[in-house]
């Protein structure tokens, strides 16, 4: 069994990227940010209110919702124990081309104009 000390030791990935929480007991998800990431554990930060041994589940990109503790709070900052260990470079990678796709129509101007003839020349 690893102690605290033991799990210190885990290699950390240092990021910034955005995750869905839920929290038992809490209704919602709440949206924080993911400062590191390792494969047993993640430091979270956001206006959610945790406490110590709470379960929780966190979204992380592209790697889906994991299940886990809330091990320690401090502040806004809070770290969570995964029930089961992650790849934490999935959540480094590109996002998958299906997403990566939906998002790009999402972000595209719409059309207003039926040909080129109908804009107006600068």
């Amino acid at each position: 069994m690893m102690d605290e000390n033991d799990h210190r030791q885990i290699g950390r990935d240092s990021l910034f990227l955005m995750a869905d929480l839920q929290v038992d007991g809490l209704d919602g998800e709440h949206r924080i940010k993911v400062r590191n990431l390792s494969s047993g554990g993640m430091m979270g930060e956001g206006p959610v209110h945790v406490i110590r041994g709470a379960v929780v589940s966190v979204s992380i990109r592209n790697v889906g919702w994991v299940e886990g503790t809330v091990a320690w709070v401090h502040g806004n900052r809070f770290g969570v124990a995964f029930r089961e260990e992650i790849n934490p470079m999935i959540a480094r990678a590109p996002i998958d081309q299906e997403t990566e796709s939906d998002l790009s129509y999402a972000h595209r101007a719409p059309t207003v104009f039926d040909n080129d003839s109908d804009l107006r020349k600068i």
